[in-house]
């Protein structure tokens, strides 16, 4: 029989409890463990909250010590425990569930007893010695959840929305080298998943590259408006408990630590009670993952078949595609995007419910609003690199499937107009459904135009660009 895990006792305002001897974590974050067992998900799933928790902590220090606010000992064993989470330290100890009511408070908390736990540790006490460094009077000194908070889902948003942004700038990257590759290579266009005029599989590429990269630049956009805080507010924006030098202070000494354009809000009471940046954020990220998705469904009809369907690309083949029938390869990776879009699709109606439902000076949602936005960042991320890596780079063309593909459809006529005009182009269509032969068959049978001039009309450089076949 093993024994009983060991135990510190710690109290706060409902009385003592347990807390394991071991935990750097305290009194507040044991109740949050017992209160909120919902997704099973810990804070620290998010690495870049955690570092963020700790940057806004280790500038708070920094900026009260520089007031006067905090002795030197203290301030420095605040800031090297800091350091030390930022570098990776401690992340097991932010255990809360990243579900919570409070409005963060828990995830505050947590923060404040691992903080000065560690720091009592580093002036050669042992955890729960807080009448050393207190998580409270010290680690929290001019601060509130309802500004610690929000301000580190913010740096923490920033982080993942840099690295999002570049994963899309990768990923544009591919489609642009695929889009050289096969500059050359004409095949149909489509509309309403009917034949339409032609195109190369370049100019379709190409098209992939630039809508990303306009994600992208959204994102950047989004980015911006992250980036005002309400660190220096206090509990709603009027910054009670603080030195009036605080707040710029505090913004100043964050700004150098994260290496994000931070600045503080111009009303702290309004920037306390809005998440507008978060709606902001989360439709800029719904846009880019509708579009991925979208991207992603023509990738699969593309290389659909590969012999029964429209087969004019290949997908790289990265894993067996069934358990009972041999040989067959689906397309895993637009697949798994296409589902990560649904899941960024969903978390944005999430935050906009939750944004919705915030009262009076503070919205209590926050921690669903972090969840959902770095989750959809985070995962958006790791989807878009696996569509470059894997899929993108590896893309195929079937470059004679897609010629015949344009030779035999009735679509192209429309290159006829200007050559022959609406109504006899129209009875050419008619003529070719009918018995099979290609408008290019039927246009010389018929003698309508010389072969030069039909030649010119059926060029790529004429049907995939603005040429008039009558004036060169």
């Amino acid at each position: 029989m093993t024994s009983a895990r060991p135990t510190r006792t710690e109290h706060d305002l409902l009385g003592d409890h347990e807390v394991p001897a071991d935990a750097y974590y305290g009194v507040h974050t044991a109740r949050a463990l017992e209160n909120f067992p919902i997704s099973g998900v810990p804070i620290s799933r998010h690495p870049d909250l955690v570092i963020a928790l700790a940057a806004v902590k280790q500038a708070a220090a920094e900026a009260n010590r520089q007031l006067g606010q905090l002795d030197d000992t203290t301030a420095d064993a605040i800031v090297r425990a800091c350091v030390e989470i930022r570098g990776g330290a401690l992340h097991d100890q932010f255990v809360v569930d990243q579900i919570q009511g409070g409005a963060g408070t828990s995830t505050n908390m947590n923060a404040n007893e691992v903080i000065a736990n560690r720091a009592c540790e580093l002036l050669g006490h042992d955890r729960g010695a807080y009448r050393i460094v207190h998580p409270l009077e010290h680690v929290n000194l001019g601060q509130s959840t309802n500004d610690v908070y929000p301000t580190a889902v913010k740096i923490a948003l920033g982080t993942a929305t840099r690295t999002l942004e570049q994963a899309l700038r990768g990923l544009a990257g591919h489609c642009s080298t695929k889009s050289l590759e096969f500059a050359d290579m004409l095949k149909l266009g489509r509309t309403q998943l009917q034949d339409a005029v032609p195109m190369t599989l370049g100019q379709e590429f190409g098209a992939f590259a630039v809508t990303i990269i306009e994600d992208a630049d959204r994102l950047r956009e989004a980015s911006a408006l992250i980036a005002e805080i309400n660190l220096g507010g206090t509990a709603i924006g009027t910054g009670l408990n603080t030195h009036p030098r605080y707040a710029a202070l505090v913004c100043e000494r964050l700004r150098a630590l994260t290496g994000l354009p931070l600045t503080t809000a111009g009303n702290l009471v309004e920037a306390t009670s809005d998440v507008g940046a978060f709606v902001q954020l989360s439709g800029v990220a719904k846009r880019s993952a509708v579009k991925l998705s979208k991207i992603c469904n023509d990738l699969r009809l593309l290389s659909s078949g590969p012999r029964a369907g429209f087969g004019e690309i290949n997908l790289p083949p990265v894993q067996a595609g069934s358990s009972i029938m041999p040989g067959k390869v689906n397309p895993v990776i637009p697949e798994v995007v296409n589902q990560v879009a649904f899941e960024v699709i969903g978390n944005d109606l999430t935050v906009t419910m939750a944004a919705e439902s915030g009262q009076l000076q503070l919205n209590a949602f926050e921690p669903i609003i972090a969840r959902a936005l770095l989750s959809s960042l985070t995962h958006l991320t790791a989807a878009v690199t696996v569509l470059g890596d894997r899929c993108i780079a590896g893309i195929t063309a079937n470059a004679d499937r897609m010629r015949q593909a344009v030779l035999q459809s009735a679509s192209i006529a429309t290159a006829l107009n200007p050559v022959l005009g609406y109504e006899a182009a129209t009875a050419l269509v008619a003529e070719a459904i009918a018995t099979g032969a290609s408008i290019p068959e039927l246009v010389r049978r018929s003698a309508l135009v010389d072969d030069a001039v039909l030649d010119r009309v059926f060029s790529p450089e004429n049907l995939c660009g603005p040429n008039d076949p009558l004036r060169r």
